[in-house]
């Protein structure tokens, strides 16, 4: 039987030093912007010289396994076509008028290597963010070939770096790393372990899921992202179950969970599996206000409130949709790592 959840662990020293490996990283993910951001300075100065009075690309193309994240940010804005090919090959229409970008913060991906070998071979205009010298490094050489250097291994500081440079070409929204960099900082001071849990909104929220089961919802592209994200923290945090999806995947578990037991004892024994755990509604507010979003959001409230599941709201206000979205993530993870120590797991 799983260790039930024990509050005290989030602010008892010995409990904490046990996650400190977790929380550290989570801590440090501003500084791996940054240095990422900086080490890639040079490569990003050079391909926005060289593409200086040129013409756009036909289409963008985002390749490789880590390419949902950029369709996420950039499809709703992109001035040219734009498509997401996470499989190790390319479109077969795609050639040296399109430009292929691919993430590869490990660098080890074979798949990865095949798209960047394959765009190279086409002629293609490509853009690959991955540590140098690495796998995929080595099959990214050519005359159209722009190379970020990110050794960090960090999915989000790779991103960030990438949409920086195709902010600079006029292909996708303002992604400054160092905004980013600062709302990942203000979550790591907000949720850090020296704050109490009266005020650490990280420990709060893992208090909130203690004994229940997540329904993460986000109302835009991007928190609809984080949501999925947080969710995969959580189950990978607890062993529980924890979903992410739409409002119409959501909205049917929260209207078949019971109305709680007045008469219950507070103060017995959580019971033990996924399916006795009452559903909790979490909602990643990113301050986007979109028709849809908006109404969908009505409805799970409305739907939570009658059938007296509790909500929990996540809210960022970064300059940004792509901080703000770093900012829905980092919280979501530090509440999973809390999760994580509140239950003795690590």
């Amino acid at each position: 039987m799983a260790a039930p959840f024990d509050d005290a662990r989030l602010d008892d020293d010995a409990a904490l030093r046990s996650a400190d490996p977790v929380l550290r990283s989570l801590a440090e993910a501003g500084a791996r912007v940054r240095r990422e951001a900086g080490e890639a300075a040079d490569a990003i100065a050079d391909a926005v010289r060289t593409a200086a009075g040129g013409t756009r690309p036909r289409a963008v193309v985002a390749a490789g396994p880590d390419s949902r994240l950029l369709r996420a940010v950039l499809e709703p804005w992109c001035p040219v076509p734009f498509v997401a090919w996470p499989g190790p090959s390319l479109p077969g229409w795609a050639g040296a008028l399109d430009l292929v970008v691919v993430l590869a913060p490990e660098g080890a991906d074979a798949g990865s290597a095949s798209a960047v070998a394959e765009a190279v071979r086409r002629g293609c205009q490509v853009v690959v963010a991955c540590p140098p010298g690495s796998l995929v490094a080595r099959h990214a050489v050519g005359r159209d070939c722009t190379v970020l250097a990110c050794g960090s291994g960090d999915q989000l500081a790779t991103a960030v770096v990438t949409l920086s440079l195709l902010h600079r070409l006029e292909l996708g929204p303002a992604a400054d790393p160092e905004s980013v960099a600062e709302a990942l900082d203000e979550v790591a001071i907000a949720c850090s372990p020296h704050r109490d849990l009266s005020v650490n909104p990280g420990k709060l929220l893992a208090i909130a899921l203690a004994d229940a089961t997540p329904l993460v919802w986000g109302g835009s592209v991007l928190a609809a992202r984080a949501a999925r994200r947080v969710a995969e923290s959580l189950r990978r945090a607890s062993g529980r179950s924890a979903l992410a999806g739409d409002a119409e995947h959501l909205l049917p578990v929260i209207a078949a969970a019971p109305l709680p037991d007045p008469f219950a004892d507070p103060f017995a024994d959580p019971v033990e599996g996924d399916g006795d755990r009452r559903p909790v509604l979490v909602v990643l507010d990113d301050g986007a206000q979109s028709a849809v979003g908006v109404e969908d959001r009505a409805r799970l409230e409305a739907t939570a409130h009658d059938h007296r599941v509790r909500v929990e709201t996540v809210a960022a206000e970064a300059p940004s949709e792509v901080a703000r979205y770093a900012a829905l993530l980092a919280t979501g993870r530090y509440a999973a790592a809390y999760l994580a120590v509140g239950i003795a797991r690590i």
